[in-house]
């Protein structure tokens, strides 16, 4: 009996041990154009996921974000807002083709893959408060990820971003085709693997956010992503 009730607590705590946060995407009947506003019609309402703390544990209350997600049949869309206190922006942004590294600058991340077998192969979606974006075909698996090529893949995603100056704000919006990411026609209840970021500031004050942290200086770990999930 003692041995029975040992096992059911260890697979118990297996299974909770392998439980990922969710992340929650609800469904919008019709497409719209990215707004970058958490007024609008699309997004109010909404709940979200924070995005406070370092990529290494502790917490950035400063830089706290909150990102919102809406899904329709065609596409998935992030809302991100946070405040800022000095952008760290390309002196001269170009929004008409993608921004190569990006990532050194301000910038809203979106780690994305609906491959549960290969969690080494996702997409990551990025952009500016510039309204500069970037989206990348990952192999975690290859050395120095996003150093391969991997900008020669196109997601056709859109991005609208805007600047609060007077409340030091800036929100970004992404809408991402769903058959960029996931080959499944979108459905409530389909599942992929998911991590958002935040870059900010110049070296050696750089900040890093994370919403499921790595603990390591390198956001390329997809064994700690979360769950999103599409939901009515």
């Amino acid at each position: 009996m003692r041995m029975i009730v040992a096992l059911i607590l260890a697979s118990t705590a297996c299974s909770t041990a392998q439980e990922k946060p969710v992340f929650l995407s609800y469904y919008a009947e019709k497409d719209v154009e990215p707004s970058a506003d958490p007024d609008s019609p699309f997004w109010k309402g909404i709940r979200g996921v924070v995005i406070d703390r370092s990529i290494l544990g502790p917490a950035v209350p400063e830089y706290r974000a909150e990102v919102r997600s809406r899904w329709t049949a065609n596409n998935i869309y992030f809302l991100f807002a946070g405040p800022y206190r000095k952008l760290t922006l390309n002196s001269n942004p170009d929004t008409a083709k993608e921004t190569y590294r990006l990532w050194e600058k301000d910038c809203f991340e979106v780690y994305l893959g609906a491959d549960f077998e290969h969690i080494n192969r996702y997409r990551e979606f990025q952009m500016s408060p510039a309204g500069e974006f970037l989206d990348l075909d990952i192999d975690s698996s290859r050395p120095k990820p996003g150093f391969n090529g991997e900008d020669r893949w196109d997601s056709g995603m859109q991005v609208k971003a805007r600047i609060d100056e007077q409340k030091k704000f800036w929100y970004g919006e992404m809408k991402i085709p769903i058959a960029a990411v996931d080959a499944r026609p979108p459905a409530a209840g389909n599942e992929m693997r998911i991590n958002l970021f935040r870059q900010d500031e110049e070296p050696p004050n750089r900040k890093f956010l994370a919403w499921q942290i790595t603990g390591v200086w390198n956001p390329h770990h997809p064994d700690k992503f979360g769950i999103l999930r599409l939901v009515r």
